[in-house]
């Protein structure tokens, strides 16, 4: 009688670790602990087991919303072939049915949905928390208020701005330099002083006058 008992009881997770054995619709998860958190690593049990089997029924719950009448737990996440280092398959049954597996595509879209809080939960990420088969989760794109191209558009056009201004500038100084330039040589032409002490801008123009007390005058000479 006790022996027929047992049987009952053993029965039907023996019957769990075959469904999960045999089937193709499971998910093998690598987890690298140590290679993620070094010395504060943890240890891989049964609780952090419990835990899996939570986090994953919590990701079937949140993906299934449109039905509310079915409720996962975690009696239907089945584990199997777990290793020491910390790898294991799992499938999920249906709530409705234990002898059902979940479809594989359907228990894809929930880690999927749900993959940064499993992370969270474990303290891992996308490439120490893997879910052979499942590709990681792409954050989504940053959205920003204005549009780089914009932002770069404006500053190269600032730059060239300030460049012609300076240009502009610069061609203008220089006017303004060659332009006083030549003023200050005509003040000084303008006051250059001859030898008998006559200034050339008071000859106008002129040749000159004639001084009979230089003049080579031989008639005053002659004996």
């Amino acid at each position: 009688m006790r022996s027929a008992v047992l049987l009952l009881i053993l029965l039907p997770s023996m019957a769990a670790k075959d469904l999960c054995k045999d089937s193709m619709d499971g998910f093998k998860v690598r987890l690298s602990i140590k290679t993620a958190l070094g010395d504060k690593a943890y240890e891989w049990n049964k609780s952090e087991m419990f835990l899996f089997q939570s986090t994953l029924a919590f990701a079937m719950n949140r993906a299934n919303k449109s039905n509310q009448d079915t409720n996962y737990n975690i009696e239907n996440i089945l584990v199997c072939n777990d290793t020491k280092r910390v790898s294991f398959v799992f499938v999920v049954t249906s709530p409705d049915d234990p002898s059902k597996l979940v479809p594989k595509e359907q228990v894809e879209q929930a880690v999927r949905l749900s993959k940064h809080r499993i992370n969270s939960a474990f303290l891992l990420s996308d490439m120490t928390l893997e879910f052979v088969g499942i590709p990681p989760t792409l954050a989504a794109p940053v959205k920003y208020d204005t549009p780089p191209w914009l932002i770069v558009f404006g500053v190269v056009m600032g730059a060239v701005a300030v460049g012609i201004m300076a240009l502009l500038t610069s061609s203008v100084s220089k006017r303004r330099r060659a332009k006083d330039k030549a003023a200050g040589f005509a003040e000084e032409d303008g006051g250059i002083v001859t030898d008998n002490g006559t200034s050339l801008s008071s000859l106008k123009g002129k040749d000159g006058v004639y001084n009979q007390a230089f003049s080579n005058d031989d008639r005053f000479t002659q004996l």
